[in-house]
Parts: structure tokens; C-alpha cells; sequence
């Protein structure tokens, strides 16, 4: 009988005759043994057979490797920043190489011996009899034609759909559903293919930028009339490398986030930003706004803000986001951009009545 599963995004099909359960599953794959097709719970994260292979690895799994090569934020201190585009999202999905010739025809044996169905989709397994009569065979299936022995002695790797995890809902995710085909060493599939901009797309996801926050005079206390002055000292935001490369593929993306500019939002209208805009820009040095000095009493701030009206026992909530622009480049020549990002701050900030303060 040949066993075919399909994973909590659609159903399992007992056999090819005219059996259809419906099995309530949760996580990405969720795949069971050969003759009972229990459903197990996923670990979060990549994962793969004993042998290392990751022809068995959840639909989520990507192989794509982040480095973050320059910048960014460390531990506690790293955060991520929000598409300044609400519109704008990552690719649902794309294809993957998963296992060699060699890979495949371990992973049949095992299934032979009563090991895990095979995913040949992000949401469809097959057992043994499939897998043995189109891998090993050469028997063509509805999508085409089959592969002697498993293509052992070609160059290449069998590839397979991987679903975006922040798109897993998404009707587009269904898009990379060819079953698990080959692919000659250095070629892309003509659809849904792993280009430097689906790298470079996936790479600003995980993007970490530093999360200090902003200095400000006065600092969480001000006056009514009195300019607050904020600043970030030079080289407190730096510029942000990330890399992704996809292995087997010769394909990457180096991802650059620039900071450029800081914006104030004082929590109320009865304020003025300095400059009116409320968006202070990087210097050239890489600082944001000046420190303020006592020689400044009577000047207005480059960077800044002057409250109006006292606040009455809830403080203010000043934010303050900065801005990153986003590019990258890529194998091939490749270039482009990506929505830019912004990271968001708040600070309370107490208002005063008061007319007149030596500082």
C-alpha cells in the first residue's frame, strides 16, 4: 500500500484509494512513523535525520546561514526594527536544495526499515512505495518524470520547498508545493528560485540593531517653555552588515542597515520639535543632535523638544524611533533596496510649571 501524509495544512491520505482523514496537527510538520502516521510535535528551529541531513527538516527549517558581519546590538542590547512599509512582506516561499543522491537513497533505506515518511513537500510525505517507485524506479508521478537510483552519479541535489516562518498562514506559502525534484549542480529552479533578493528579504527579518537609548537635558523632568535637548553621542548607532548565503546554491546577500535620521514624538500636541519636522538627521560625524552644554541657556536645540503645558499627574510619553535605510548586494552583481526600518523608544517624561530655572 503506499502511504502518503500531508501535515497540518492539509490532509492525511492513508493510501492512494479512497481514504481521507482528517488529523488535527499542530506546528510545521509534525510527521509520524511509516505504519501508524502518528502526528509528533515539532521542535522549534532546524532539525534533521541522525545522518546529518536536512531532507528531513521541518517546512520552516531554512538552510539559509545569517551572519551578522558588522554593528548591530549584542545580547539584551540587540533588537529588531519594523518595515517602515505596513504593505510590505517577506517571500512566502522558495526552494531549497535538501540532499544529494546519496542523502536520498539513506533516507528510502531507512523508510524501508520502518523509519519516517519522507517529505517531498512542505506540507506532503510520502512512504515507502512512492518513494521506491519514483526516486528509485523511475516511475513518473503527476507532476513528472521519475529518477533511476536516485541520480546517483549525478551532480546535483534534490531540492525541495521551504516556507517562510512569519508566512506560514499566508495562501501564498502553498506556492513551493513541487514534489522533491533535481537539480544539476549550479542551476536555480525556474520558479521560486533562492536569488539574492529572496536572500536579502529573508536576511532583513533578523537584522539586529542596537537599542540604546537617547540622552536628553533635562533628562526625565522638564519645564513648561523650557527646550528639552536630545542628542546620541558619535558612534552610539553604527551601520548594520548582515550576510546570507544559502549553501550548495553559490547564492548570498550582504543586507546594510544605515541609520539616518532620529524622530521625535513628544506624546502630546501641546509641544514643538526642533527641527519643526520632528526627524533630526545623522551628522556626518555619526552623532544625532549636540550635547548640551550650560554656554547653550539661550539657544534652541538642533535636536530637541519645548513642552507647553504642564502634565497633570500622567507623565508624557516621549518616543523616539530612529530610522535605518536599507540596501544590499549579492552574488552575481546583484543590488537593491528594502523598505526601510525603524526601531521605536519611550521615555516618560514629567512637565513642570515653572517660569524661570538657573541651569
Amino acid at each position: 500500500m503506499r502511504e502518503v501524509k500531508r501535515t497540518n495544512r492539509g490532509l492525511v491520505l492513508a493510501s492512494l484509494t479512497a481514504v481521507v482523514l482528517t488529523v488535527p496537527i499542530t506546528g510545521a510538520y509534525g510527521y509520524g512513523e511509516a505504519d501508524d502516521m502518528a502526528p509528533s510535535t515539532p521542535s522549534r528551529g532546524p532539525s534533521g535525520s541522525a545522518s546529518g541531513s536536512s531532507l528531513t527538516a521541518e517546512a520552516g527549517a531554512s538552510g539559509i546561514k545569517i551572519t551578522q558581519l558588522s554593528g548591530g546590538g549584542s545580547g539584551a542590547s540587540a533588537r529588531a526594527f519594523a518595515p517602515v512599509d505596513p504593505n510590505w512582506e517577506p517571500p512566502a516561499c522558495w526552494y531549497e536544495p535538501v540532499a544529494t543522491p546519496e542523502q536520498l537513497k539513506g533516507a528510502v533505506e531507512r523508510l524501508k526499515e520502518g523509519g519516517n515518511l519522507v517529505p517531498v513537500t512542505p506540507t506532503l510525505s510520502w512512504g515507502k512505495d512512492l518513494m521506491v517507485d519514483h526516486y528509485e524506479k523511475g516511475e513518473g508521478q503527476a507532476d513528472g518524470e521519475g529518477y533511476r537510483d536516485f541520480n546517483l552519479g549525478e551532480d546535483g541535489y534534490f531540492w525541495r520547498g521551504v516556507i517562510n516562518e512569519s508566512r506560514q498562514n499566508d495562501i501564498d506559502s502553498y506556492d513551493c508545493e513541487r514534489n522533491l525534484f533535481w537539480q544539476d549542480a549550479n542551476t536555480l529552479p525556474d520558479d521560486h528560485a533562492p536569488t539574492p533578493d529572496v536572500l536579502a528579504a529573508y536576511a532583513y527579518d533578523r537584522i539586529e540593531v542596537p537599542g540604546t537609548r537617547i540622552e536628553l537635558k533635562p533628562a526625565a523632568r522638564s519645564i513648561v517653555n523650557l527646550p528639552t535637548w536630545v542628542w546620541l553621542d558619535k558612534g552610539t548607532f553604527k551601520e548594520v552588515l548582515v550576510r546570507a548565503e544559502l549553501p550548495n546554491t553559490g547564492v548570498w546577500a550582504e543586507t546594510t542597515a544605515k541609520p539616518v535620521a532620529l524622530r521625535l514624538d513628544p506624546g502630546t500636541e501641546d509641544a514643538e520639535t526642533y527641527p519643526v519636522s520632528g526627524d533630526c538627521e545623522i551628522n556626518r560625524d555619526g552623532s544625532i543632535g549636540t550635547p548640551y552644554a550650560k554656554s547653550d541657556i539661550d539657544r534652541m536645540p538642533p535636536c530637541g523638544i519645548r513642552y507647553l503645558r504642564a502634565t497633570n499627574g500622567e507623565p508624557y510619553r516621549l518616543k523616539a524611533s530612529i530610522t535605518w535605510e536599507i540596501s544590499w548586494e549579492g552574488s552575481g552583481g546583484a543590488q537593491g533596496d528594502l523598505p526601510d526600518g525603524t526601531f521605536e523608544t519611550t521615555q516618560d517624561m514629567a512637565v513642570q510649571e515653572v517660569q524661570s530655572i538657573n541651569r
